[in-house]
């Protein structure tokens, strides 16, 4: 049986003729898509891998349809529909977000925002014309069921895990009207549907590209741009927001022939605002209340803070009571206390010293504290990369080995379940004052899969707290001490 890489290296000689000298696998995403890079003497491609077979038939046909029109997407240059492997055209590893990341707030970054929603506009007009929506991957439409759909998510998967009252039969007819007033829309056009920083790449000239767009269908195209500038990672500036919502409906105006009524446009915009918000804080409660993902829980105070702000400052154009007494609740003072982290500062004494180790060659580190105690913690359970010959010289901080441990073991459950134990210490001791704690991870040979945890540890509690560390890969002979406010 043939693997996915020699399914891919057959599908690529089939309309190239030139060699491809590597093949990197990349991290996957929140989807359960593969990725690959293929190297060549004149450039590169991304082979992407999909058991589902829906999905990857809508990005091809969306893809295709785009490219045809000479719109900012990648080219599919070949697909093995039975294999479910498409190879497409690679735009870098730079997205709008990571540049937004390393360069902040600058002109220039305002300038790919702004060229993000003109093109995003192009898509979705002209993208719009002839399109075959039978080829969509869910519904065909964003219409009242979906946005509706949208709110019950929220309902679900937040509002009703805070555990607080609130009239749920009034809260659904308020859902209902909502749904009614936002469904009936003046445009509609092609909808990205999840148009967001890292689904924007920008090549190293400046020129900016879309993908992961096989979720779109027809709807209003507010809600797209609502998705962008409303992106809690991204946390824009509010003279960002308006300013660029200008800009694009400057370029939506100019693409369709015709002005605006801004007023309307506007206040339907801020109805998808509404709903995106909702809808982001819904995934972040399935993933972090349900599954106990420790990323969406430290994401949900910015998310509900995004909440605040807009419910303080904004107008939806349709009066909701019982939906208002809900935000009321989400954005209060106590329920944003609850989910926000408390923080180290300069003064907090406690200093977490972190190790990897090897059972066989040193056994547990030893306590040299006057307290005692801490965590061990036995990554043995975790498929061992040193098992295979391509992993052996290498160590947990390689990337192969990383992406071995992240995408074919079990290392990302048994980190979020650590999270969630250490987590309880670190906030009392920053609390109460105490001066240190021991977490310590060991496996065989103290080589892959505790280096990994450690490390994965330390950029946990670095990121979440803010609190002094020091970190010691014993059987590496690799020791370093993490300062506040420092990265690595």
């Amino acid at each position: 049986m043939q693997t996915i890489t020699e399914k891919i290296l057959r599908l690529f000689a089939g309309f190239s003729t030139d060699t491809v000298n590597a093949i990197d696998k990349l991290p996957q995403s929140g989807s359960e898509r593969h990725y690959y890079r293929l190297h060549t003497g004149s450039g590169s491609y991304i082979a992407t891998y999909g058991d589902n077979a829906k999905e990857n038939d809508t990005f091809i046909y969306f893809s295709r349809h785009f490219a045809g029109k000479g719109l900012n997407v990648p080219v599919i240059h070949a697909a093995d529909t039975e294999a479910g492997i498409y190879i497409q055209e690679d735009f870098g590893d730079f997205s709008l977000l990571s540049r937004l990341e390393s360069e902040g707030f600058t002109p220039a970054v305002y300038g790919l925002f702004k060229q993000s929603l003109q093109q995003l506009a192009r898509l979705q007009i002209t993208g719009d014309e002839g399109l075959d929506y039978s080829k969509c991957l869910t519904s065909t439409e964003f219409g009242k069921q979906a946005i509706m759909a949208d709110l019950l998510y929220f309902k679900y998967y937040f509002l009703d895990a805070l555990r607080r009252p609130y009239d749920k039969q009034k809260l659904i007819d308020d859902f209902e009207a909502l749904s009614t007033y936002l469904a009936h829309t003046e445009y509609k056009y092609f909808m990205f549907r999840d148009f967001q920083s890292r689904n924007i790449m920008v090549r190293p000239e400046g020129s900016i590209h879309f993908i992961d767009y096989q979720g779109g269908m027809k709807g209003a195209p507010q809600y797209d741009a609502a998705s962008l500038l409303w992106q809690a990672k991204a946390n824009l500036p509010d003279t960002w927001k308006q300013q660029l919502l200008e800009d694009y409906m400057d370029a939506f105006e100019q693409i369709i022939g015709q002005p605006v009524d801004r007023a309307v446009f506007r206040s339907q915009y801020n109805g998808y605002v509404l709903i995106r918000l909702l809808q982001v804080l819904g995934a972040y409660g399935f993933r972090g209340l349900f599954e106990r993902k420790a990323h969406f829980l430290t994401s949900i105070p910015l998310a509900l803070s995004n909440l605040q702000w807009f419910s303080n400052n904004q107008s939806i154009g349709i009066v909701l009571p019982a939906f208002k007494k809900v935000i009321d609740l989400c954005v209060s003072e106590e329920v944003i206390q609850s989910f926000t982290p408390i923080r180290a500062t300069p003064d907090t004494p406690l200093v977490v010293k972190v190790s990897s180790f090897s059972y066989k060659k040193n056994g547990y580190p030893a306590d040299e504290t006057d307290n005692g105690g801490g965590f061990v913690f036995d990554c043995r359970g975790i498929l061992n990369p040193g098992r295979f010959d391509e992993y052996k010289q290498l160590t947990g901080r390689d990337k192969p080995v990383k992406d071995f441990l992240e995408q074919r073991t079990r290392m990302p459950e048994f980190l979020n379940n650590i999270y969630n134990t250490v987590d309880i210490t670190v906030e009392d001791y920053i609390k109460r004052g105490f001066k240190s704690l021991m977490i310590n991870f060991g496996c065989t040979g103290g080589q892959h899969r505790s280096v990994y945890a450690a490390d994965a540890v330390v950029r946990h509690l670095r990121n979440k707290y803010n609190v002094k560390m020091t970190l010691e890969h014993i059987a590496q002979d690799i020791y370093e001490t993490k300062y506040l406010n420092t990265t690595g």
